[in-house]
């Protein structure tokens, strides 16, 4: 890989600061030790301006290059926050706090970052302005959405918007993205099945809620196999089913609950409106009525075309031609750096973590070898797309 040495010296310190992320992680906009962290490491650079709660606790940063504030602005994103779950690893930095645990890897992309805005604060050999940007609440908290909804975008007139996230058993430095829909949108749905209840001896005397609900829990399917073109990508995924309290008893009601995972808007507009008449048909079939509550979460993470070819060249820059895929199949996962890319033209890119446990795994650990192919793809970032 070709790593500038001045960058490939701070690995050791960068690390340092990785694994002390991790072993205090942070959930949702309660990153305020993660936040103040990097505030200060921000104002110990040399950053020209910092600013804290932005998005309630997000952090950002402003580098100038050798034009001063001439130039254009790009920004450049990494996601701070933990998951809500407990670490399984025996690892000297692993979590110290209960029921929280940096599965995601948000502590190496907050570690690299910082790494870049060290590199580019002190060399300044860019043109133009670079506002790194640290966000809360991506896992489940829209984070991304609120730093947007604060004005972030307009208040340093950002012209353009990237991200990078970790990829496991994607070869360590190697990277890969595509144009257009990178990432699903994620869609949650509750469906509330009243019937009547009844002694489970004399069925007949009921409405039976749960046996509704199983049969629309398999008539759900349908949405993907017969009313979704079939080369568009959708997944309806029902993953809980509460109903009844006792063996003797036919419960009056059932809960239902899952995720819509969609790529294109058609396609999760067709989700929805199936959804709710399924439901709704199926209950009535059976008797029983079916209220629906469809939640639409984050939108599809969707690159942009021409930001799509600028990240993959800065990316075969560090790893070469064969440690580029710019074509990578999408994921039916979610991320909230969509909201950016909503607001402003750019691109999210994956760097490879190496044969690690997967994402969101309680024994996953971020790979520390790659941190200096992280910080030398967001300089060659800030390089090559600064030119005004």
């Amino acid at each position: 890989m070709n790593i500038d040495p001045r960058i490939l010296a701070l690995k050791a310190e960068v690390t340092t600061w990785r694994r002390d992320f991790h072993a205090n992680p942070e959930i949702l906009y309660e990153v305020h030790r993660t936040a103040g962290i990097v505030a200060q490491k921000l104002r110990e650079f040399g950053c020209d301006e910092v600013v804290e709660g932005i998005g309630k606790t997000g952090v950002v940063g402003v580098i100038h290059g050798r034009n001063g504030k001439g130039g254009k602005v790009v920004g450049f994103r990494a996601d701070m926050d933990a998951l809500p779950m407990d670490e399984e690893s025996n690892l000297p930095h692993r979590s110290k706090n209960p029921g929280k645990a940096h599965a995601c890897g948000h502590d190496g992309h907050t570690a690299m970052l910082l790494g870049a805005a060290k590199h580019l604060a002190a060399t300044r050999e860019f043109d133009g302005t670079v506002v790194v940007i640290f966000q809360p609440a991506e896992e489940g908290g829209a984070g991304g959405k609120a730093m947007v909804d604060d004005g972030m975008m307009d208040r340093w007139n950002i012209a353009e918007v990237y991200g990078m996230h970790n990829r496991p058993n994607l070869d360590p430095g190697h990277f890969c993205l595509r144009p257009g829909p990178a990432l699903a949108a994620a869609d949650e749905f509750f469906i509330i099945v009243e019937g009547k209840g009844a002694h489970a001896a004399a069925p007949h005397m009921g409405i039976d809620p749960l046996l509704t609900g199983a049969h629309l829990v398999t008539a759900l399917q349908s949405i993907a196999s017969r009313n979704a073109d079939p080369l568009k990508s959708i997944v309806v995924s029902t993953t809980m089913f509460h109903a009844g309290s006792a063996t003797n008893v036919i419960a009056a009601r059932a809960e239902i609950a899952g995720t819509v995972r969609t790529l294109e808007p058609a396609v999760r507009d067709l989700a929805e409106k199936r959804l709710r008449e399924i439901a709704e048909g199926t209950a009535k079939l059976f008797g029983a009525v079916a209220t629906v509550k469809y939640e639409r979460g984050y939108p599809p993470t969707v690159n942009h075309a021409k930001e799509t070819v600028y990240a993959a060249d800065a990316a075969r820059s560090i790893a070469g031609e064969s440690g580029v895929n710019d074509n990578v199949p999408p994921v039916m996962g979610a991320e909230d750096f969509s909201y950016m890319l909503e607001a402003r033209p750019g691109a999210m890119i994956n760097i490879g973590n190496g044969a690690s446990a997967g994402l969101h795994n309680p024994a996953y650990d971020f790979n520390d070898e790659i941190i200096p192919a992280g910080i030398q793809y967001w300089s060659r970032l800030a390089e090559t797309r600064t030119v005004g």
